[in-house]
């Protein structure tokens, strides 16, 4: 598998949690209807959610991960 279908998956695996249980507490917990729920859950893990990224370099081709909880950009082995 290459790496940048990894880090697609890195990004969906990160992603869906994240979305999931944000849309759960918006829906029980909250007034909101309709497409609210999953426009604000989307909001709402854009900015949690890890985010993964494919760079081709010199040295070959890497991941690197960024994280609001995280300080600085890692890479991904």
């Amino acid at each position: 598998m290459n790496k940048q279908i990894k880090s697609f998956l890195y990004n969906l695996l990160g992603f869906l949690p994240f979305y999931v249980v944000s849309y759960l507490l918006l829906y029980n917990f909250t007034n909101l209807t309709g497409f609210w729920v999953p426009l604000s859950a989307a909001v709402i893990t854009t900015i949690l959610a890890p985010k993964f990224q494919h760079v081709r370099q010199a040295g070959g081709d890497k991941i690197y991960m960024k994280w609001l909880f995280i300080k600085g950009i890692k890479e991904v082995k």
